[in-house]
């Protein structure tokens, strides 16, 4: 779901991130198709590139976006499909999505943050990467109730749930799946920015990325690109970078 630029960083007091040849596996967890491509395919591109194995995790399949007739029956498959095609124009291939949560109505539940324990505990990834669980008003759009959840739900599963071995304890006698501390979280679509990263050597597959998503952003037709260089062009301003670049933006928390 479209989401608009960034408004400026507030001066605070954030860790720095790891380095990236420090990072040998990231997790993604996102409510909808598309989400994680607005606000991350960039940096996603990068790592793949740089050797890191990336995760995506999809709670919902989207079936209440798009701009046309498409029978709602439809949508989930359409949107599934869209999404491992964008995935693949980034180089991950590892795309999963959860069974059981609506587009829309999504809720950081006991069951949801059980969930993406699940995911955490089976790609023990040292970065994960999930949308803001904070609303900000003056970007509305960024925050959709169903990102809000996500990104609560994410938080929460990342801390301490996931690290903790008595939490859901049946992960592990039932599943095998040993406690996982993730060391640091990005969050996309925040309100305080702590991180920039240069995408401007993979804008081209950002723009590939969610070109695939047809039902979403078909109708903005030579529009898309124009607007995505906007955005990003404004984030490298308010990271500092020179006039040319493109940059993605995050709040980074160390969390071990």
């Amino acid at each position: 779901m479209t989401e608009p630029p960034p408004t400026p960083p507030r001066s605070v007091d954030w860790a720095d991130p790891l380095p990236d040849a420090d990072v040998q596996r990231v997790l993604v967890v996102a409510a909808h198709p598309d989400d994680a491509d607005f606000g991350a395919a960039g940096t996603i591109a990068a790592w793949v590139k740089a050797g890191i194995e990336v995760t995506l995790l999809l709670c919902t399949r989207g079936e209440q976006g798009g701009f046309d007739d498409t029978p709602r029956a439809e949508m989930p498959a359409i949107r599934e499909r869209e999404q491992r095609a964008a995935s693949a124009e980034l180089g991950v291939t590892d795309v999963r999505f959860l069974d059981g949560w609506s587009d829309g109505w999504l809720e950081p539940s006991w069951e949801l943050q059980h969930a993406i324990v699940r995911v955490i505990r089976q790609v023990r990834p040292q970065r994960v990467v999930c949308q803001s669980p904070q609303r900000m008003l003056q970007r509305l759009q960024a925050s959709h109730p169903d990102h809000l959840a996500a990104g609560e739900a994410t938080v929460r599963a990342v801390y301490p749930a996931a690290e903790n071995r008595f939490a859901w304890p049946e992960l592990i006698t039932d599943e095998g799946l040993e406690p996982w501390k993730v060391t640091e979280l990005w969050l996309t679509a925040h309100a305080e920015v702590s991180h920039v990263v240069d995408i401007t050597d993979t804008f081209g597959a950002k723009v590939r990325a969610l070109q695939a998503h047809v039902s979403q952003t078909a109708h903005q037709g030579a529009g898309l690109e124009e607007m995505l260089r906007s955005w990003n062009a404004r984030n490298a301003a308010v990271g500092g970078l020179p006039e040319g670049r493109l940059a993605e933006v995050f709040a980074v928390s160390r969390i071990n």
